[in-house]
């Protein structure tokens, strides 16, 4: 069975309101003013071709900072220091490791990744978490030029590491892209919460509890 886990608040906390509440007060000083601002930031097509690697970081700071009249200096430490702030959710990562560790009893359980995730945060990740080593494979968006939940992402993921549809499970937090893997026939998990993913797949025969 091959598993695949994306990364943004799944297996790394991201809560980008917050970070606008913290960087630009006046504007985001109430959740929902910081709900509205960052889905004007990062649910914008300039931060998604920044996602998928066609959009260089100053750029997206000059056209972001100009559309929605924020001071340009906040907002590039804003944005530059985002890799750093992706800290992994201690549920989730528990259960990776859990996974990874029973690897030696199921040998054909294989692990990998598909995540929306800039170059620039991708190499962040890749340099601070030792933790990313227990994958057997994965893309970033950033990489590939291509973004969720686009299917040619996901084929590129089946094909790369010759995934059987049938036998790869999908978890994100987005119900688009978890049923952009099913129209594929992958199975689908919508991530709502470690514990809820762990029952998940303990139905399903993956997260087995220790005896």
């Amino acid at each position: 069975m091959n598993l695949v886990f994306d990364f943004g608040a799944v297996l790394f906390a991201w809560k980008p309101a917050e970070l606008l509440a913290h960087r630009f007060p006046d504007r985001a000083g109430t959740p929902d003013a910081a709900g509205h601002l960052a889905h004007a930031v990062f649910g914008h097509a300039d931060w998604h071709s920044f996602d998928r690697g066609v959009l260089a970081m100053d750029e997206l700071v000059s056209r972001t900072s100009e559309r929605l009249t924020l001071d340009a200096p906040v907002l590039s430490e804003l944005v530059a220091g985002i890799g750093e702030q992706l800290l992994p959710i201690p549920g989730t990562l528990a259960i990776l490791q859990h996974v990874h560790s029973q690897r030696s009893q199921s040998p054909g359980l294989r692990l990998y990744y598909l995540s929306n995730m800039p170059v620039p945060y991708a190499r962040t990740l890749e340099q601070r978490h030792a933790f990313l080593q227990w994958f057997d494979g994965g893309l970033f968006s950033g990489d590939v030029l291509h973004i969720k939940p686009n299917p040619e992402i996901y084929r590129l993921l089946q094909d790369r590491f010759l995934l059987e549809p049938s036998q790869t499970v999908f978890i994100d937090d987005l119900l688009a892209n978890v049923q952009a893997a099913q129209a594929l026939g992958w199975h689908g998990i919508h991530f709502e919460s470690p514990e809820q993913l762990q029952q998940q797949l303990a139905d399903m025969n993956i997260y087995k509890k220790a005896v």
